[in-house]
């Protein structure tokens, strides 16, 4: 597992200087976003996403991560691959810089920390990189989910 945290962006040499925002986020959704993976930026975007797993009695699973994160970079990639595989489940990304209020909420203490939402509450949590263990409990929790829908 990877303890990283950082206010220096190491993604490319421009994140820090003039166009920061802009060029962090294209950096970040190529990195940590698929079509089937939100990439929240805003409290807006978090509060409407989880809404909206509410309403369509969704689980949430959200991943706190870090372009500069190795780890968060290693996981990215399985995360997507979950996201393509279960639909029946909402994939979030939150960058812990972009919303730094929010992950000290959620009391973010390394990167990679995924946390699996049901309302809004959390029902599971995972911190550090390990891929095999993030299919599992997605495959868990899926499953608990199909099954009492039934």
């Amino acid at each position: 597992m990877g303890h990283c945290w950082s206010t220096v962006c190491v993604c490319c040499n421009n994140c820090h200087r003039g166009n920061e925002e802009s060029v962090h986020q294209e950096n970040y959704r190529k990195e940590f976003a698929s079509r089937n993976v939100h990439l929240l930026t805003t409290m807006e975007k978090w509060n409407e996403k989880l809404s909206e797993a509410s309403r369509d009695g969704k689980i949430a699973i959200v991943n706190f991560s870090a372009l500069w994160c190795a780890p968060c970079k290693t996981t990215a990639q399985a995360f997507c691959e979950l996201a393509d595989k279960y639909s029946s489940v909402i994939f979030l990304t939150v960058d812990v810089d972009e919303l730094a209020e929010l992950s000290t909420s959620w009391e973010i203490k390394a990167t990679p920390t995924f946390f699996f939402l049901k309302d809004g509450r959390q029902v599971d949590k995972l911190v550090g990189g390990n891929m095999a263990e993030l299919q599992r409990k997605t495959a868990a929790i899926v499953n608990l989910e199909s099954r009492s829908r039934n």
